[in-house]
């Protein structure tokens, strides 16, 4: 397996990036909420919004519950290689934790 994340700039929130998934082109919006502690995602393709608000929630692969083609087709699972962190906090994202994205090595298919 090949494992790259997604770096998120937490002085930047709110703001949007576009991000190559697949060899498709997405845009994510990044947002925080103070008051609760949590960060969540909207994304969007080709100008069209497919999903705002997508809680980062610890272990559990964005978008995982959409069945839809338009939406990234590898697993973007926030995770903390060392296992020190179980939550996506500000305190966490981008320190222990990051938005990994889960490549299939190309020797797969032989």
């Amino acid at each position: 397996m090949d494992y790259e994340y997604i770096e998120i700039e937490k002085e930047n929130i709110p703001y949007r990036f576009d991000i190559e998934l697949a060899e498709q082109m997405y845009t994510f919006e990044i947002h925080y909420n103070a008051e609760n502690d949590y960060f969540t995602i909207d994304l969007e393709l080709d100008g069209e919004v497919l999903v705002y608000g997508e809680k980062i929630v610890y272990g559990i692969p964005l978008f995982y519950d959409v069945q839809d083609d338009r939406f990234p087709k590898v697993p973007i699972v926030p995770y903390d290689e060392s296992e020190n962190s179980t939550a996506v906090t500000w305190d966490t994202l981008g320190v222990s934790v990051f938005l990994y994205v889960i490549e299939e090595e190309d020797e797969d298919d032989a």
